[in-house]
């Protein structure tokens, strides 16, 4: 499964995004075939690796950044972006510091990145690539045309699971209702739910990436997800037995999250890693416990939710229950006692017509 970029990378690449001033003067270095070598941020760690250069101290603009950038050396800029402080610099990283690049600029801008702790930009005139150094984080960036048609490409497969996500939640929806939910229904749709997800973040990536370029992107991947309301935590917290235990909730979703994508495809991998010491099988029936249908009840507060649970514990008592005994549970009046009847009453509907029809 690959690397979750850190907030400090994801932040960088919103400030190196085209549309920025920071990525037209990028852009400028690449056409010019100078290449470059550019630390975003200033502190004594920086001046303490310095040597030579100018210290020039002006505001930053691309055309400035492109004229620098002839000169040998780095540019350093303040930690906004919006000043240049120096330029034609030798930096001299700690030599001791691990790198696995090859060529000179870009084994400097690893070790400044680490030891500095401010991301680096590194423009090869060679390969006319850009690199992005943060932490001990490296991120090649790519072209907009290249980065839009990946986002096209994970668009289309989101449609894809977003559609077989409304399938298998309505098909556990029904089974939910009928008192016959299974260990194979619950699982696919957390499966189809964690699918979803890393589809998504990696869009939002690329969007992220993309800048103002990638708008109808963002705006395609947000009508996408209008809607959605699948909770892999709600869920789990409704199945307590496959998370071993509503105390290792948390821990279970986190192993869902880090389940690899070749073992996320199989439900009896995903069963095994979700609950390796589990005597359950993919057949074995489950009694969910209330807490991702009454979420789907929008007029109800989340708290009010959580007691109707406690009082309850079982969906199928909760929907057989009265309207008088519904009243019994604190913040709940006649009124919305009504309402929580009538909601449970339309989704039961719903979710057997969908199924049978």
């Amino acid at each position: 499964m690959q690397r979750e970029p850190s907030g400090e990378l994801l932040g960088t690449l919103a400030r190196i995004a085209p549309g920025t001033e920071l990525a037209m003067g990028i852009e400028r270095i690449q056409r010019g075939r100078t290449g470059a070598l550019i630390v975003l941020g200033y502190d004594q760690v920086v001046e303490s690796i310095c040597s030579g250069g100018f210290h020039i101290d002006i505001d930053f603009s691309p055309t400035r950044l492109r004229e620098l950038a002839k000169m040998d050396g780095a540019i350093i800029c303040d930690e906004s972006g919006g000043r240049i402080l120096q330029a034609g610099v030798q930096l001299m990283p700690d030599a001791a510091l691990p790198t696995a690049e090859s060529g000179t600029r870009h084994r400097t801008a690893e070790r400044v990145a680490l030891q500095t702790g401010f991301p680096v930009v590194a423009v090869s005139s060679s390969m006319q690539t850009i690199t992005l150094y943060a932490g001990s984080e490296r991120h090649v960036l790519e072209t907009s045309e290249r980065l839009l048609v990946r986002g096209n490409q994970a668009i289309a497969t989101l449609e894809r699971y977003r559609h077989r996500l409304d399938q298998v939640t309505s098909a556990l929806t029904a089974a939910e209702i009928e008192d016959a939910a299974t260990v194979r229904d619950v699982l696919a749709v957390l499966q189809r739910t964690e699918m979803v997800r890393r589809t998504s973040q990696d869009i939002s990536r690329q969007v992220l990436e993309l800048g103002a370029d990638g708008r109808l992107l963002a705006a395609q991947h947000a009508e996408l997800l209008a809607g959605v309301k699948t909770d892999n935590q709600m869920v789990l917290r409704d199945y307590p037995d496959l998370a071993g235990g509503a105390q290792h909730l948390s821990e279970a979703l986190a192993r869902l999250e880090q389940v690899p994508d070749a073992l996320l495809i199989e439900l009896d991998a995903l069963l095994r890693v979700l609950i390796p010491q589990a005597p359950l099988s993919l057949d074995d029936a489950l009694t969910p416990r209330g807490y991702r249908m009454l979420s789907l009840i929008r007029s109800l507060p989340r708290a009010v939710g959580e007691r109707l649970v406690e009082k309850f514990g079982d969906l199928q008592l909760l929907m057989a229950a009265s309207t008088a005994e519904l009243i019994q549970v604190e913040g709940i009046g006649e009124q919305r006692a009504r309402s929580i009847r009538e909601g449970l009453a339309r989704m039961a509907e719903s979710s057997l017509l969908d199924r049978y029809l």
